[in-house]
């Protein structure tokens, strides 16, 4: 048995030859960090499609244009705020996640874990992707709406005050507030996998070294 055979062993209870860990598309262990680097892969393309219509938009059909409105600042503030999570939270932190499958994704032998693992990872995936896609549009949509209207009639806004703007991005607050719960729960969900993984290989992990040394 190799060293790497050996520290397969006491990481998950099976050799890192083993066929039985073999799934149909690599390792059986990454079937998480494949899903989520996948959604990774869905926002980012997201990210790159609503990037290029906003720069298709800015010389076209968007009127007033979104860099008017994010340099006005007030209201245009959230749009600025939503693009920026989008791409940290939706793309960057799912893609780190998956990262964190990768290495914690120990595959046992026991049925009761393994649902429980399976379930705070649905929840993850989930309700992460989805909070962050809603609250950064929801973020977007008011930030650009508000400081549109706060722009000049001349270049195609409405010339109001941020005491009027705010009664136009004040309908957002809520469901923004809502799908941000959502995101921080699938995070904590995640979190909780994550824990509960770790303490796990831990266990294993002592509990075949202490089988070796009785067997020395």
């Amino acid at each position: 048995m190799t060293h790497m055979d050996d520290v397969g062993k006491r990481r998950g209870g099976t050799s890192n030859n083993d066929p039985s860990r073999k799934g149909h598309g690599g390792d059986a262990d990454d079937v998480w960090a494949r899903r989520f680097m996948a959604a990774a892969i869905v926002q980012g393309a997201g990210v790159a499609g609503l990037t290029i219509f906003l720069v298709i938009g800015q010389i076209s059909i968007i009127k007033p244009e979104v860099s008017r409105v994010i340099a006005g600042g007030g209201a245009g503030t959230w749009f600025t705020f939503g693009y920026m999570i989008y791409i940290v939270v939706g793309v960057i932190g799912v893609a780190v996640s998956s990262l964190f499958y990768h290495y914690l994704g120990v595959r046992h032998d026991d049925n009761g874990f393994r649902r429980g693992a399976n379930a705070l990872a649905w929840t993850h995936l989930i309700l992460m992707n989805a909070g962050v896609t809603v609250a950064a549009a929801l973020l977007m949509l008011a930030g650009y709406q508000g400081g549109a209207a706060m722009l000049s009639p001349d270049v195609g806004g409405r010339g109001l005050d941020a005491g009027q703007a705010h009664e136009i991005i004040a309908p957002y607050v809520e469901p923004i507030a809502v799908s941000i719960l959502v995101l921080l729960a699938g995070v904590i969900a995640g979190g909780a996998g994550f824990l509960l993984a770790y303490r796990r290989q831990n266990t294993l992990i002592w509990s075949e070294t202490s089988k070796d040394s009785e067997a020395a």
